[in-house]
């Protein structure tokens, strides 16, 4: 169910969408298009239609070439209605699914996918400056639906117009690979991940079971050594819906799918990314390299894919958030887990609804742990909910690690993460340790280094204050409450203009607007560290930092990463060393979702124009080095 601002609802009502008016989403008005409601056909709840078990004759888990053979007859003689998740749109904005460590509620099958992740808006409602397509769009209409220049799968109808026929990347051969020591996720190498599958038609085979819990196997060969049997499928929401066959799609591969032992470099799941509506390519591996230095979080580097002897180009590769993930970073696998789903409206930001269990399986997707587990997660929200600010840190010491949590909190922020915690309280991870102690971890991180926007902020709806605010702007808008002032010029609530309404510096705009625009001059780099101080739907935010110590502290990270990891002295030099890595390959990959000269264009510390001129690409983004420069001189004004 998307929540969609007024000035929608007749494009809606034309659309045939069913408009509901309920709670959580006043005061605008909730959608509901055909075949993208929360837990029907292709919502951002959407669970994988089982086929394993119906067709898995030989009972070992997962289909051979014969088995899947049967069951793509089986959906072509009995289409389903998945809407916006079917077969040639996204999927679900879950992690998969496969076998666990353990059957945790919530979990089952689930060996900590990956496949889903980015659920952005349907297409034409768009959440950014360049996001929705041309003429509006609308969901796509399933498999058997056409898209682009006669293209399966891809995004709406005319979104494609404009693109290219895909042509076949170079031929590589194993042979012509040097393979490589270091780890898996070393930044200082690029890979080549060979995938040979054995059938020719691999890509309307995985496009038959997006939506479905069927992996197609393939032989993966990686620094001269092969692993068989590992399980493919495409992965993503919009970055699947929105690409045409024959471009890049981002991959899961489930290393364990036939031998629950193989591993690569002891690895059990690889994410590989496409970089959708990400010029630069950089967006993750940046917020990764910047995020690793203050707290865990996935690691990410770049590979090269060759996919049966064919050059698919540069990908970006992601660890997988698991119990390897928690044991690397936290001494021990033991605890749970939780995955906040990405869903445009939000809901992941640990408000309190009472004690029943059951209202918090979704979003929180429980990917370990037990219903103790669970019920400890909501004495969390509790104690956010009910205890007064000058008893929380007594309060929330014990069962949460706050250093963790501020820096969780100023990274979001500071790198302006439009799929994170500030904009719409979702695409985050849990971990709850072996000592019963909540860590936040950042999931989706290729959304990063750009102008503000997306759901929940400028050009979406209830902008950066979350839902429930004044106009269009939710509370405090594009400015934020509390400013970016105090005494020492850095922190602290700085005048009010209302009630409930504080100045933010350089906030020309009448506060409550949605960012650069007609109601608005700010910065598109403008958002306010403090903003959402008042949006009860994010209490991470809006009561930890009520906390003057927890702001303070807060703050202080918030300069040291504008100071410092915005330093274009400190980044620039880790941007080049990266685009230098992949531009050969980009060059020549024919299958990238930008140009080559966007790429340079975004990457590129020379001839970069001022940071307010600098035209957008793409839901917001912008070229790395303004983007530093730019966010870096509004943070320390």
């Amino acid at each position: 169910m998307l929540c969609i601002p007024h000035v929608r609802s007749m494009v809606l009502l034309m659309a045939g969408a069913t408009l509901i008016v309920g709670p959580g989403c006043s005061p605008n008005i909730q959608a509901q298009p055909p075949g993208f409601g929360p837990g029907g056909p292709g919502g951002p709840n959407q669970q994988d239609q089982e086929l394993v078990e119906k067709f898995d004759s030989d009972d070992n888990g997962w289909l051979n070439d014969a088995e899947r053979a049967e069951a793509r007859e089986f959906l072509a003689a009995n289409p389903t209605q998945r809407g916006f998740g079917g077969p040639g749109g996204p999927r679900d904005g879950g992690e998969g699914r496969g076998r666990g460590e353990g059957r945790g509620p919530g979990e089952g099958r689930d060996r900590d996918g990956g496949r889903g992740g980015d659920f952005g808006p349907p297409p034409g409602f768009g959440p950014g400056p360049g996001f929705g397509p041309p003429d509006g769009g609308g969901p796509p209409r399933g498999d058997e639906g056409v898209r682009g220049r006669g293209q399966r799968g891809g995004g709406p109808p005319g979104m494609n117009r404009d693109r290219p026929e895909p042509t076949p990347g170079q031929t590589i051969t194993k042979e012509s690979v040097t393979p490589l020591q270091g780890d898996l996720y070393d930044p200082q190498i690029v890979r080549t991940v060979f995938l040979d599958f054995s059938n020719d038609d691999w890509e309307q085979e995985m496009e038959t079971f997006h939506s479905t819990d069927v992996e197609v196997p393939a032989t993966i060969t990686i620094d001269g050594r092969s692993y068989p049997n590992c399980g493919i499928s495409f992965r993503g929401a919009s970055s699947y819906g929105m690409v045409p066959s024959g471009y890049k799609r981002s991959l899961n591969i489930s290393v364990d799918m036939a031998n629950e032992d193989q591993r690569i470099g002891g690895y059990k799941t690889l994410n590989l990314l496409n970089g959708a509506s990400d010029d630069s390519m950089m967006s993750t591996v940046l917020y990764s390299h910047i995020a690793n230095q203050h707290i865990p979080a996935p690691r990410a580097n770049f590979v090269r894919v060759v996919i049966n002897g064919e050059d698919w180009g540069v990908y970006t590769n992601v660890e997988q958030f698991n119990k390897d993930f928690v044991k690397r970073n936290f001494g021990s696998g033991k605890g749970a887990r939780w995955k906040v789903s990405g869903s445009p409206r939000g809901g992941g930001g640990l408000e309190y609804h009472g004690e029943n269990l059951e209202d918090y399986r979704h979003p929180f997707e429980q990917k370990s742990g037990n219903d103790k587990d669970l019920q400890r997660l909501v004495d969390l929200c509790r104690v956010l909910e009910e205890t007064p600010s000058d008893e929380l840190p007594a309060a929330l010491e014990p069962i949460v690690d706050v250093d963790n949590l501020l820096w969780f909190l100023a990274l979001d922020n500071t790198l302006i993460n439009s799929d994170g915690y500030w904009i719409r309280a979702s695409d985050y991870s849990i971990v709850l340790d072996k000592d019963n102690v909540f860590h936040f971890v950042p999931h989706d991180m290729n959304e990063a280094f750009r102008a503000a926007g997306g759901p929940g902020g400028p050009g979406g709806r209830g902008g950066p204050g979350g839902r429930g605010g004044r106009g269009r702007g939710g509370p405090g808008g594009f400015g934020g409450p509390g400013g970016f002032g105090g005494p020492d010029k850095f922190g602290g609530p700085r005048g009010f203009d209302g009630p409930r309404r504080f100045a933010g510096p350089d906030q020309n705009g009448p506060r409550g607007g949605n960012g650069p625009g007609p109601e608005s001059t700010a910065s598109p780099l403008g958002l306010d560290p403090l903003i959402g101080l008042e949006d009860p739907t994010k209490p991470l935010r809006s009561k930890v930092l009520a906390v003057p110590e927890y702001r303070d502290a807060y703050l202080a990270n918030v300069r040291q990463l504008a100071e410092h990891s915005l330093n274009w002295e400190n980044l620039g030099p880790f941007v080049q060393a990266q685009a230098k890595l992949i531009e050969p390959i980009l060059k020549v990959d024919t299958r990238k979702l930008g140009t080559f000269e966007s790429f340079q264009s975004m990457t590129s510390d020379t001839q970069v124009s001022d940071h307010a001129e600098e035209p957008h690409r793409g839901h917001g983004a912008m070229n790395l080095k303004a983007f530093a420069d730019g966010r870096r001189e509004f943070l320390l004004k």
